[in-house]
């Protein structure tokens, strides 16, 4: 039996600027990650300095991380669904002219 894929797949006309954002946003999460390092580093004892709700800094700083995570990967998504459907009705304005 042979298995193929349920959807036919094309050529993504998208994928450099999917990669470009993609970049962009890893270095703008490696920068913050980095300030969590760095403070771990330098001045450890600030981590258990309390911050929010008995929480300390540490705490706090890491599921910030992991929010920002989420929040980053949220508008990727979004930002690269409005870039994909915008070529798409490009592409398909396009076969209507030709036709």
């Amino acid at each position: 039996m042979l298995r193929q894929p349920a959807t036919k797949t094309g050529t993504d006309h998208v994928s450099s600027y999917k990669m470009r954002l993609g970049v962009k946003m890893f270095i703008i999460y490696a920068i913050t990650y980095m300030g969590f390092v760095a403070i771990n580093v330098i001045k450890p004892i600030l981590m258990e300095k309390i911050i929010f709700l008995g929480l300390n800094l540490a705490t706090v700083y890491g599921f910030g991380l992991i929010l920002f995570a989420f929040f980053l990967a949220l508008i990727y998504n979004v930002m690269c669904t409005r870039k994909e459907a915008a070529m798409n009705s490009q592409e398909s304005d396009d076969e209507v002219k030709s036709c």
